[in-house]
C-alpha cells in the first residue's frame, strides 16, 4: 500500500489534537496581568504538550519519510500511536487546571509511557515490513535515545507520589532532549 494515506491521516489527527488543546486555553476576564497569573499552570502544561507533540510529529514525519510503503500492521500500529497522542488534550488539561498535583502528573507520564512504547511499536512493525537490513533498520540502529526516554518515564511515574516536581522535571528534560532533532534517518536516506 502507499503511504501517502497514511500521512495525511496522521497529520490531520495530530493537527487535530494541538487544535484541542489551545482550545482548551480559556481567555481570562479582565485585562491585567494579575488575571494571567492563576492560567500559568495551564500555560505551561500546554507548552509542554505542544512540544511533544510537535516532537511526535516531527519524528514520524522522518520515519515515514524513510519507507515506501505500509500495510495492515502498520496501519493498526500507527493508530496505536494516534490513541495515545490523542489523550494529549485531557492530560494536558487535567495536570495544568490542578496545578501539577500528583495525580494527573503521574496520569500524563503514562500517557507519556503508552505513547512511547507504541512509537516503538510503529518503528518495530516498519522494519519489520522493510526488512531488518532496511536503510530504516540501519537508521534506527538499537534506539538508545528512545529506549531511555520511556526509561525515564516509567520511572518518573511511580516517583510522583514521592516528588511530582520532580517527576514533572523529568518529562521536561527528556521532551528538552528531543528538541535537537534526531538525524539517524536524514543520514542514511543522504547516503
Amino acid at each position: 500500500m502507499d503511504k501517502g494515506r497514511l500521512e495525511a491521516f496522521s497529520d490531520g489527527v495530530i493537527a487535530i489534537i494541538i487544535t484541542i488543546m489551545v482550545l482548551e486555553l480559556k481567555v481570562p476576564h479582565g485585562d491585567d496581568l494579575t488575571v494571567l497569573q492563576p492560567l500559568i499552570p495551564v500555560l505551561i502544561s500546554y507548552v509542554l504538550s505542544f512540544v511533544y507533540v510537535g516532537i511526535y510529529w516531527n519524528n514520524h514525519h522522518h520515519l515515514l519519510h524513510a519507507v515506501k510503503k505500509v500495510n495492515g500492521p502498520v496501519l493498526w500500529a500507527n493508530l496505536h500511536l494516534l490513541f495515545w497522542l490523542s489523550l494529549f488534550p485531557f492530560v494536558t488539561g487535567w495536570m495544568g487546571e490542578n496545578h501539577f498535583s500528583m495525580l494527573p502528573i503521574a496520569v500524563y507520564g503514562c500517557v507519556l509511557l503508552m505513547a512511547a512504547i507504541a512509537y516503538y511499536i510503529l518503528v518495530l512493525v516498519l522494519i519489520r515490513l522493510h526488512g531488518w537490513d532496511s536503510r530504516l533498520a540501519r537508521a534506527v540502529g538499537c534506539d538508545v535515545k528512545g529506549k531511555l526516554s520511556a526509561l525515564a518515564y516509567a520511572l518518573a511515574i511511580p516517583l510522583t507520589f514521592f516528588n511530582h516536581w520532580l517527576a514533572l522535571s523529568i518529562y521536561v528534560g527528556v521532551a528538552l532532549t528531543w528538541l535537537v532533532p534526531d538525524r539517524r534517518i536524514e543520514k542514511v536516506l543522504v547516503e
